[in-house]
This record gives structure tokens, sequence and C-alpha cells, in this order.
């Protein structure tokens, strides 16, 4: 090449550059129109129903007093965030006892109430509720109440 060509050569290699469209140019360039882009977000957060027995102690076996009764304490505790609450029905296990009574000093939300074959207690709104349960049972009169060991079944459900 002569000298004059050779001065020339890297000034149109950087005019060619310059006029040819740059790999990202397409994806850069402004529109002249107003174009506007919306979006929007839609989170839901989803709290599962849980109800969990914390506490369910009883003695294994039931304490007879002076008047032929035999007595025990059941501890519940109960964590639930069903919005309508739960309720635990508490069923005799040991058809040998005669009378069973049950009673609880809570009252804050909590219903007892009988049912066939024991009795039902209920909450009306979610909560971490103790109950302590009070249990009476009156052996058979005949003596044949030999068995001691804890006569109650206790079942939890939602509402």
């Amino acid at each position: 090449m002569t000298p004059p060509l050779r001065s020339l050569l890297p000034w149109l290699a950087s005019l060619g550059l310059l006029l040819a469209p740059l790999p990202g140019m397409g994806e850069s360039r402004f529109s002249s129109q107003a174009n506007s882009v919306s979006g929007s977000l839609d989170f839901r957060i989803v709290i599962p129903p849980i109800i969990r027995v914390l506490e369910n102690s009883h003695p294994d076996s039931l304490n007879a007093n002076a008047d032929g009764a035999w007595n025990g304490q059941q501890r519940l505790v109960v964590l639930s965030n069903m919005k309508r609450g739960f309720c635990v029905t508490l069923r005799q296990t040991d058809p040998q006892w005669q009378a069973w009574t049950l009673s609880t000093a809570q009252d804050n939300g909590v219903s007892l109430s009988p049912v066939a074959g024991g009795y039902r207690l209920c909450t009306a709104r979610p909560g971490r509720y103790t109950l302590l349960l009070e249990h009476e049972f009156r052996a058979p009169t005949d003596g044949s109440a030999i068995a001691v060991r804890w006569p109650v079944q206790t079942d939890l459900m939602a509402m």
C-alpha cells in the first residue's frame, strides 16, 4: 500500500465502526412513543390451621378418697389458630365406673357440656388454653373396682 493510503486505513476503519450498529443498540434505543409498562404483584400469606396439644398430663392411676370417690386432675394445654376454636371430647374408656363428673374452673370462653358417654369442652376462638379438669368417679358398690388406671380418652377436633 502506498503511504497516503496507509494513513487513511485507520481513519476509514474508525468510520466504518461508527456507521455499523453495535450489538446492544437495539435494546438500548429509546422510543419516541410514550409507551408505559405497568405490573402488579399479588402476595398472599397462607397460615395453615394448627391445633397442637402441648400438654395432656394426668395421673396414671386414680386416688380414692374417704367417701368412696376416685379423683384425678387432668391438665390439658392446647394451642390453636382455628377461627372458630376447637372442641375436646372426653370419653370414659372403662365401663366399670358407675358415675363420672367433670368440672373445670375456666370461664374464659370455654364451655363444658355432657354428651353420650362423656363430656365435650369447646372454645369459641383461637388461642392458647390451659384447662385444669377435675374428674370424679364412683366405683361399683360391690367392691369390684380394682383397676385404677386412667379411665378417660381425650379426642381433639377443629370447629
